[in-house]
């Protein structure tokens, strides 16, 4: 299982320099056969991360703005579990970073009727969810706005979310995986992710079991990296072992 999933990984790590890719092609650089990588694309076509056609792969394409209705009802009932949970977390009076992911919106909404927050963002939905209301204060990043995920993740962004130390960092992540740990298909998101993991006293990650398993393409953090995980069912044997230092919450 191992061997597969680190397979996959590598082959969603060449898809990831763009374009299409022959079959013939990643069985070349992978030094295995077609057929083997046949099988791997099966499963991760099916998960949706790639696209096939008339012999050729590439990475599916991100999510676009007009989809981020969708996205948000994408598992919902767990994204909503999930934020459900992590607003438990949270105290009043507060600094904490919510990431652009839907997980994060939704943790957004779970906080509403929370006090005096000061709530780091980069997310112009997180921010009209919780701006306004029972004295919180809102730090939200500007720059250029990515409308796919409704959010700003350039270099001006960057540079003032460097500036905060939350006590708490809430994030989602694309993959969760035992091989490469948490991860993104976003270069922008995975970049924000790591640095306000680094900038943070605390990490939480929040992701459902539809995330497990799932190769992604840039690494976010290893499994022992975060102090706390909260998704929405039991973890594997194997899971629990990879994320023993951490706190899991199951929703």
């Amino acid at each position: 299982m191992m061997k597969r999933q680190r397979r996959q990984h590598e082959i969603v790590a060449l898809l990831g320099e763009g374009g299409f890719r022959g079959i013939g092609e990643l069985a070349e650089a992978l030094s295995v056969s077609e057929e083997t990588v046949r099988r791997e694309l099966r499963v991760l076509e099916a998960s949706g991360t790639v696209v096939r056609a008339h012999g050729a792969v590439r990475i599916a394409k991100v999510e676009t703005e007009g989809s981020f209705a969708t996205r948000l009802q994408r598992h919902a009932e767990a994204k909503q579990r999930i934020a459900a949970a992590v607003a438990q977390l949270v105290a009043d009076g507060q600094t904490i970073y919510i990431d652009a992911s839907t997980t994060g919106h939704y943790v957004s909404r779970a906080l509403r009727d929370h006090q005096g927050l000061t709530v780091v963002t980069n997310a112009v939905g997180v921010a009209a969810e919780l701006g306004g209301r029972n004295d919180n204060r809102i730090m939200l990043a500007g720059g250029e706005m990515d409308y796919e995920y409704r959010a700003c993740f350039d270099a001006t962004a960057r540079d003032f979310l460097s500036m905060f130390t939350p006590a708490l960092a809430i994030l989602s992540v694309e993959s969760v995986n035992l091989d490469h740990g948490f991860a993104d298909y976003h270069a922008g998101e995975a970049a924000v992710c790591r640095m306000m993991i680094a900038r943070a006293r605390r990490t939480l990650i929040a992701a459902d079991q539809s995330k497990f398993d799932r190769p992604g393409t840039i690494q976010v953090a290893a499994l022992d990296a975060v102090a706390m995980l909260v998704t929405d069912a039991p973890l594997s044997p194997a899971y629990a072992g990879a994320l023993a230092g951490v706190e899991v919450v199951v929703a």
